[in-house]
């Protein structure tokens, strides 16, 4: 099942010629889910040629302008695709009153169900087939949230070779096998699914953490994440600026992957608009010094999520 994160946008409070505002769309098989959305973010789903009509759920981090003014259009958007699933949109206290305002003021016509979760609280948040959404609060000028999008455990691989040991006719038995089902050998004797599976194997992990001050807890959360995707707004020297303003540096970004533990990537996001493309390369630098599998998240990247096991 393919799992992969899109890069919308990368950048932080205005957008740039070459740098949309940060916004990350994850895709699994046919499910979409949009994290934050900012000004232009229609622009890098068209280029991708994503399927907006797809997208099961939105999850917004806080509501500063750079985090949700594309969301209106993508709303508007959606009733001229013949949408017919309803649409979640899960973020901080207020939410809620930024779409139904701006449905009211913008007088949009909406043919569809949305349905607005505001969360204060670490909680899990939204549910699918195999999977959920966990959201967790960060420390901001507003109240802001990151989130963890994990899938559920698989069984361990399947041995055909201590099946047919076993006596278990190839067919639709090895299949109620791998499903974690006992089943009857030719003889008649009981055959157990850890009789025939290796061991249990891990789901795959995506975390999403912008527009916060560092600290600890942020590293429990996020552990073992085959992509972490996070604020690395400044560089160290202005890591003053950066408490001040509660965000954070691409080095205190490094720092908790590395406290966090069995993180595969770290994609540092939302930069500030005074660093040129050149200049991202200090961020990056500063980084991997820390946490070596670090890269630079880019507009309309692509970035696979794969099974590790």
């Amino acid at each position: 099942m393919n799992l992969e994160a899109f890069i919308l946008g990368t950048g932080g409070m205005m957008p740039l010629p070459n740098r949309h505002l940060t916004s990350v769309l994850l895709r699994r098989e046919g499910e979409l889910f949009l994290f934050d959305g900012g000004e232009g973010t229609q622009v890098s789903l068209r280029k991708l040629n994503l399927r907006w009509k797809k997208i099961s759920a939105i999850f917004v981090s806080h509501t500063h302008a750079d985090h949700v003014t594309g969301l209106p259009g993508i709303l508007m958007l959606s009733s001229q695709v013949d949408r017919d699933d309803p649409l979640t949109i899960v973020g901080p206290p207020r939410i809620a009153e930024y779409i139904e305002t701006s449905r009211r003021v913008l007088d949009m016509y909406i043919n569809y169900e949305i349905i607005v979760k505001e969360v204060s609280e670490k909680s899990v948040v939204y549910e699918g087939d195999g999977y959920r959404v966990r959201a967790f609060p960060l420390r901001h000028t507003k109240p802001c949230l990151g989130f963890a999008f994990e899938e559920d455990g698989r069984p361990g691989a399947f041995h055909p070779e201590k099946a047919d040991a076993l006596g278990v006719p190839r067919g639709p038995l090895w299949s109620r096998l791998q499903s974690g089902e006992t089943v009857l050998a030719s003889d008649g004797s009981e055959v157990r699914p850890e009789q025939v599976l290796g061991d249990p194997r891990s789901g795959r992990k995506f975390s999403y953490v912008t527009d916060t001050l560092a600290f600890p807890e942020i590293a429990d959360e996020v552990a073992n994440s085959d992509l972490f995707v996070c604020e690395g707004m400044f560089e160290k020297d202005l890591e003053e600026s950066a408490k001040e303003k509660k965000h954070m540096t691409a080095e205190q970004a490094a720092f908790i992957a590395k406290a966090a533990g069995g993180i595969k990537k770290l994609s540092l996001i939302h930069y500030s608009p005074r660093y040129t493309e050149h200049n991202l390369k200090q961020l990056l630098k500063e980084a991997q010094a820390v946490f070596p599998d670090t890269v630079l998240s880019r507009d309309r990247a692509i970035m696979p999520i794969e099974y590790i096991d």
